[in-house]
């Protein structure tokens, strides 16, 4: 399963998946589960595998992750850009980036950055804004920019980072961890439930656009119609210098993050009981957190149509929303094994009694 897992992991990792340009992501999952369900998208790009007979289960991360993309081209043929999702612009100069044009190809790239010795001593501690920012491809002109690399206003950008198992081999380094380890949970688990078998109709999702206001689970969830949503994430890890780390709720290494409330979703109480006692029986690694910022899908998910109880399980990754960031493959692992044994929890009976209140 490891082998497996980190294989995945970079071929995911290594896709260009911009907000509303998902598209080498949605092969991927769409490749993988072609003979284990039922593949279909929605109308937004949102792609589902759906397999099996009973309640509604759907297991779900989001393909894109923080991009930017192309607003305008100088005369020179620089470009300047927007972001797609929550940048720190601390991040972001002289990193490299890979632009995508129409045809496919990527360009790599790198933001501007002015060498020390041109900088006076007042804006040597100030941090540029995305907008006094630029990338430089080499172009020479305009003109160069659209000839020679097809590069045009709209096209999707993202950091361009090889990945990488670290000196301790079971620790990662790649872009977008955030959330592609939710993408390859979510098919690396159906694949085992479709082999070990599930009382229930699972749908596997992975959803668009979550870095820009979850707008792709909106969608996926009138489609989907869950009985129980289990969203799949990369969460950002709090164990790092800078942090308490003694309160630490997201530290690498300690299994699978089991979040029972973000700002933006309350978890079903019921739901986060059984996915700790089902952690606890099975002997998985797992952490409990309370989190006072951030949000996932399950904010648009547990307000679907009458109500979804919904959970969210995560990796905790150093450094998101980055160029690189860091995880424990066993982390992962803990996420795609407490996955599968709390979708083989979720009969009838079980869905039934998330939601009895009186």
């Amino acid at each position: 399963m490891k082998d497996k897992a980190i294989g995945l992991l970079q071929e995911l990792t290594d896709a260009h998946g911009a907000p509303g340009f998902e598209d080498e992501v949605r092969a991927i999952f769409a490749d993988e589960l072609a003979e284990v369900g039922e593949i279909s998208t929605d109308g937004n790009g949102s792609v589902f595998c759906q397999r099996g007979q009973g309640p509604r289960v759907l297991l779900t991360g989001h393909m894109d992750e923080v991009a930017f993309r192309v607003q305008n081209i100088t005369a020179d043929g620089f470009i300047q850009f927007v972001p797609l999702g929550g940048w720190w612009p601390h991040c972001l100069l002289a990193q490299r980036v890979a632009v995508r044009n129409k045809e496919g190809r990527k360009i790599m790239g790198v933001i501007s950055s002015k060498p020390p010795h041109f900088l006076p001593d007042s804006e040597r501690s100030k941090v540029l804004s995305i907008e006094q920012m630029f990338i430089d491809v080499g172009a020479q002109s305009q003109m160069d920019l659209d000839a020679n690399y097809g590069i045009r206003v709209g096209d999707p950008i993202v950091p361009m980072t090889d990945f990488t198992r670290m000196g301790h081999h079971d620790l990662l380094m790649a872009k977008a961890f955030d959330n592609r380890v939710g993408m390859a949970c979510a098919i690396q688990a159906t694949q085992a439930l479709a082999a070990s078998g599930h009382p229930n109709m699972l749908i596997a999702c992975g959803t668009v656009q979550e870095e820009v206001g979850v707008r792709g689970a909106i969608t996926a969830a009138v489609q989907a119609k869950p009985d129980v949503a289990v969203v799949l994430e990369g969460t950002p890890a709090d164990d790092t210098p800078g942090f308490n780390r003694a309160l630490s709720q997201g530290a690498m290494g300690r299994g699978v993050q089991i979040r029972m409330q973000d700002p933006t979703a309350i978890m079903n109480p019921a739901l986060v009981d059984l996915a700790v006692a089902t952690a606890e029986e099975e002997g998985i690694p797992h952490q409990v957190t309370v989190r006072s910022s951030g949000g996932t899908d399950a904010r648009a998910f547990h307000l679907s149509g009458t109500g979804v109880p919904s959970i969210v399980l995560g990796v905790p990754s150093r450094y998101i929303h980055s160029h690189n960031s860091i995880i424990d493959v066993n982390d992962y692992l803990a996420m795609v094994n407490l996955s599968m044994a709390l979708v083989q929890k979720l009969d009838q009976a079980n869905v039934d009694s998330l939601t009895e209140y009186l």
